[in-house]
């Protein structure tokens, strides 16, 4: 009889009072779960800020995610469901979740030393990992200034061409040069650097100084993006404004390896070597800016080694541990380094947990274990197989292009692939934060549906991933992206 339960499979009940007493048990204990879920929500609701976030879209109808553990490509949630990290947390996680070895290595320094500043002392976990990074950069980058953070190594290469050009006689040059839409950190100097006015508006008036060319959107170039090559406009603004502004009024260039904000921006071929070029006629310096793409991002220990430029500085943070401790770090050529050697010399500068003996640790872990597992041939070899997969969404109807390196990748969404007409501003809100972003997440994707631009969906996976994370990366991207049309 169909629904009819089988005798086979009842369970054995010979004592009835013990198995109601389980029962009664397992009811109180989920009772106690769910009133514990409850006062979590109600506290991070009412105490907990969360950054970059709409605090008022949370009520008691609308839950904050809670993320509470995670386990190589995957994290997940208080509730237990699982979560394809297909953004390394915040193009941060490189080795994945869970690892023991980077979390026994913190163990270890903590107990050894916890806690040792680098204002005129130095341990020895930071001239290892100093030595190490060296080791790892183009050319004669060879000093290293730790820093906790992205925004600020930012912070401290600006601060550092403006002393560095005041004590070699040119106090003239304090500008710094950027490019449109790109993100360069949060604190008041790197803010001033990023080029994106929904960021900076808020805060105005920034630091003076600070000027934006084009960037290397060449999906959207008015001069290239029909041509089967790139005409180098982009670089040509750099040195158009050098030249506008004055060569001895400016210090510095910023670039990404491949731009994240704006979704993915790859340079075009030779782009970043002629920007170079062009730095070094106007005695500009050039720094590299690789809080996203060094540490195997894009197929390199650091990106501009695959580019086929050597910079004047490199800033970088984030996969430096993977994330397991906070660290970042401004990479400087020697010549740069002169100037202070000087007896009586100093660079003004300083940061309370700067190469942190513990973060330190941590990232010389991670590091090792970059090379004993070959990380960098790994996402040299995945590659292919990331792009393809993603390039496979490209028969839908809103997915305008797909762009990007490494395992660094974006998909701009368009409403007419002929056109390339994009959504207004409404209709982006609507279809990133209305359905998108809450859909994608539901599905089991963590990912970023970015309007600082237009509208992209950006992808930065674990460098452990395999070609079954990208399969299921593109899977729930179409099922998604499919009934975000529908929608439309």
């Amino acid at each position: 009889m169909r629904g009819a339960p089988d005798e086979k499979c009842r369970p054995e009940r010979d004592n009835p009072e013990r198995d109601n007493d389980e029962t009664r048990g397992e009811m109180t204990d989920s009772h106690h779960i769910q009133d514990d879920l409850a006062a979590q929500q109600a506290n991070a609701r009412e105490h907990l800020w969360l950054h970059f976030t709409r605090m008022g879209a949370y009520t008691p109808e609308h839950e904050i995610p809670i993320i509470e553990r995670g386990e190589g490509a995957y994290v997940y949630d208080n509730k237990g469901k699982r979560y394809l990290d297909g953004l390394s947390g915040l193009f941060v996680v490189q080795l994945g979740h869970g690892r023991h070895d980077l979390a026994e290595a913190a163990r270890k320094q903590a107990e050894k030393l916890a806690y040792f500043p680098l204002w005129s002392y130095a341990h020895p976990a930071s001239i290892e990992l100093a030595d190490r990074l060296a080791g790892y950069a183009p050319g004669d980058l060879n000093r290293i200034f730790f820093t906790t953070g992205g925004s600020e190594a930012v912070e401290s290469a600006w601060k550092l061409s403006r002393q560095y050009f005041k004590a070699i006689g040119q106090p003239s040059r304090y500008k710094v040069i950027s490019r449109n839409i790109a993100y360069h950190g949060t604190s008041l100097g790197a803010l001033s650097i990023t080029g994106i006015p929904s960021a900076r508006v808020p805060f105005e008036p920034l630091v003076p100084g600070a000027r934006k060319a084009m960037n290397t959107n060449r999906y959207r170039c008015p001069d290239c993006a029909s041509l089967d090559h790139c005409t180098m406009r982009c670089a040509d603004s750099i040195e158009q404004i050098i030249e506008f502004e004055g060569p001895e009024t400016v210090a510095a260039v910023f670039v990404e390896p491949v731009q994240n904000s704006g979704g993915c921006f790859p340079p075009p071929e030779g782009y970043l070597p002629y920007v170079r070029d062009i730095c070094d006629r106007h005695g500009v310096l050039m720094v590299s800016d690789e809080v996203i793409c060094a540490f195997g991002r894009i197929g390199e220990m650091f990106a501009c080694d695959r580019y086929g430029y050597v910079p004047d500085m490199i800033t970088c943070a984030k996969g430096m541990t993977s994330g397991y401790s906070p660290i970042g770090a401004m990479i400087a050529r020697e010549v740069i380094m002169e100037p202070f050697l000087e007896r009586a010399a100093s660079f003004a500068h300083g940061i309370t947990f700067g190469g942190h003996p513990v973060s330190a640790a941590v990232a010389l872990s991670n590091l090792d274990a970059f090379e004993r597992e070959g990380i960098i041939e790994h996402v040299r070899r995945n590659e292919p197989g990331f792009r393809a997969a993603l390039e496979g969404l490209s028969d839908l109807p809103i997915v305008g292009d797909v762009r990007g390196a490494g395992y660094f990748y974006g998909i701009e969404l368009v409403k007419d692939k002929k056109t390339k007409e994009t959504f207004s501003q409404d209709e982006a809100e609507h279809l990133l934060r209305g359905f998108l972003s809450p859909a994608l997440f539901d599905n089991g994707l963590i990912c970023r549906a970015d309007d600082r631009g237009d509208p992209v969906i950006q992808l930065s996976p674990p460098l452990i991933c395999e070609q079954e994370h990208f399969d299921e990366i593109a899977a729930i991207l179409r099922r998604v992206l499919e009934e975000a049309w529908a929608r439309i």
